[in-house]
């Protein structure tokens, strides 16, 4: 698992307001969850073919490539 590393000001500003961080983080985490799986969802079919394209075609700088 990996953690990250928050602005130790904006910490301190949330405790003095009296902010949450765990149901924040948390409601906010769910958010972007949930707006991800969104876009996976609604751009499924671009993504497929696309991959589907480059799988057959290659990209551009296939030749191009030195590694």
């Amino acid at each position: 698992m990996t953690f990250c590393h928050i602005n130790t000001d904006l910490l301190q500003q949330a405790k003095q307001l009296n902010i949450n961080f765990s149901q924040t983080l948390a409601q906010h985490l769910a958010e972007i969850v949930r707006r991800r799986g969104q876009w996976l969802e609604e751009n499924k079919n671009a993504l497929d073919e696309y991959n589907r394209r480059i799988e057959t075609r290659g990209t551009f700088s296939d030749g191009l490539r030195r590694f």
